[in-house]
Order: C-alpha cells, then sequence, then structure tokens
C-alpha cells in the first residue's frame, strides 16, 4: 500500500489533517481522541508495520 492510499483511506473514514511540519502529518476526527501521524513520501511505499499501525490506531479494519 502506497502512502497516498492510505491517507485516502483516513480521508474515506472521516479523518480531517489537522496541522502539518514537513512531511509529517496528523489527522483527526472528532470521534477520535488522539491523532493520527502518518510521515507522508507521496507514492513511496508504506513499510508493513507502519501501514497496520497507523490503520489500527484510526480503527479502520481493511
Amino acid at each position: 500500500m502506497k502512502f497516498n492510499e492510505v491517507v485516502r483511506l483516513l480521508e474515506e473514514n472521516g479523518f480531517r489533517i489537522v496541522k502539518e511540519k514537513g512531511s509529517i502529518r496528523y489527522y483527526g476526527k472528532p470521534e477520535c481522541p488522539h491523532l493520527i501521524r502518518v510521515d507522508y513520501h507521496g507514492s513511496k511505499e508504506v513499510p508493513t508495520g507502519t501501514c497496520y499501525a497507523i490503520l489500527k490506531s484510526a480503527g479502520i479494519k481493511k
């Protein structure tokens, strides 16, 4: 899975960018008590463990 696809999944589930500093983006939504950190690198592949950690913390099942 690529970073673009992870971001698209987050946005489809209601997450929006809360803050951004360089290539690090923080996504959040009102129902989620914590921010989801994504080190955004465009069309590069997300390491498998990182991808699972992002989706798990966001509560997204894939």
